[in-house]
């Protein structure tokens, strides 16, 4: 099952990099976000299923479950979404004074 999801990370690096050598602004924050679900999946592969009881004191003496990864993983997922949110509103606003969100378009002519 891991060996799937590691695929998958791959798969999804490979489209995020894809998107992101792109000449559109919108595929190149698509393409962030991608990456950053990548990353997300691949810290909650490298971090493993492990069984065992909650890390409360006093309790058991079996294995404890680390809870890192998980906390990692939320943490990650809040700032990809407020990163990728702050790109989108400085895309529509590029969008919306340049009339483009081609690259090429936006560099501008050499003269300038």
């Amino acid at each position: 099952m891991e060996s799937l999801i590691l695929i998958l990370v791959g798969v999804l690096v490979a489209v995020g990099t894809y998107l992101i050598l792109s000449k559109q602004l919108l595929r190149v924050i698509l393409g962030t976000a991608v990456l950053s679900h990548a990353a997300h999946l691949l810290i909650l592969t490298m971090g493993g299923l492990k069984k065992g009881d909650v890390p409360l004191l006093g309790e058991s003496e079996g294995p404890y479950t680390d809870a890192l990864p998980q906390a990692l993983i939320l943490t990650a997922i809040v700032i990809s979404f407020a990163v990728t949110a702050f790109v989108l509103v400085l895309g529509y606003r590029t969008y919306k004074t340049n009339g483009t969100g081609d690259f090429d378009e936006l560099r501008g002519t050499s003269d300038e």
